[in-house]
């Protein structure tokens, strides 16, 4: 697929991979329209987006979803890649998660999606050249301890979007999946858990550059991480109880970093 032109809506455009995409493909020639639940935070990367548009709106609620949907059509006239990235994440042992923690990291990371999905599918269809991004983590391919909820939610939007992949295949919509692993964003702020633990940040702007070229090329998927997640991955499938051994080793140190970590 070829970006330049091409309509884009991204949730949780106001920061983070979302503030990264946005940029990266406005350098490309897209026509980009953001939104995010925090005005100020919006406006400050409008501000730094002098081509892109934007509202302000939580796609937590189906109020959000509408406000989305009819921005960038007001805005644009259709809607070429729809680009999932709003996400929340708060880590601990399930037992001390409140049941509205649990609820927000469902509703944000999987519910959402799917329903701003089946909303958009019309006008990504009537486009003839059109794609889904959905970003996951690398946490949906390797879950770890004192994310249990976190993992499910990401696995399940990869799955989401590998079946819906099938499901529009020969009508002109892509989907692709993005695995981003540790990044330098405001969501990874309370996590205290360093390279020592595993936890090497990358910008969000190589992020950004890799999926870009991703769906230049119509890849099905976009694998961060380097060579050492990529052996991970091979060895969870094969071997998944000496992942479970190098979790062991460290779930100590990990669950004492990672229990302030929360972006909700």
């Amino acid at each position: 697929m070829e970006v330049k032109g091409k309509r884009v809506l991204i949730t949780g455009g106001s920061s983070g991979i979302g503030f990264a995409l946005a940029q990266a493909l406005s350098e490309r020639g897209a026509r980009v329209f953001i939104t995010g639940r925090r005005r100020a935070a919006l406006d400050q990367a409008l501000a730094s987006l002098p081509s892109a548009q934007g509202v302000t709106a939580d796609v937590g609620t189906q109020a959000g979803r509408i406000l989305s949907l009819d921005g960038v059509h007001a805005a644009f006239g259709g809607l070429d890649i729809l680009v999932n990235n709003a996400g929340a994440v708060r880590a601990g042992r399930l037992e001390t998660l409140s049941e509205d923690e649990i609820a927000a990291m469902v509703n944000v990371d999987l519910l959402a999606p799917i329903l701003l999905t089946r909303s958009a599918i019309p006008l990504l269809r009537a486009s003839g050249d059109a794609a889904v991004v959905n970003i996951s983590s690398g946490m949906g391919l390797i879950g770890a301890p004192f994310y249990s909820v976190y993992a499910a939610v990401k696995a399940g939007i990869a799955h989401f979007g590998e079946a819906l992949r099938r499901e529009l295949d020969g009508e002109g919509v892509h989907v692709l999946t993005v695995y981003p692993g540790g990044t330098d964003t405001p969501m990874m702020k309370s996590n205290n858990a360093g390279a020592s633990l595993g936890f090497v940040l990358e910008p969000a702007a190589a992020v950004a550059a890799a999926t870009v070229d991703g769906l230049n090329a119509g890849a099905l998927s976009v694998v961060r991480g380097g060579e050492a997640r990529a052996n991970m991955i091979s060895l969870n499938r094969a071997d998944p109880a000496a992942v479970d051994a190098r979790f062991r080793a460290m779930k100590a140190a990990f669950e004492e970093a990672v229990r302030s970590h929360s972006s909700l």
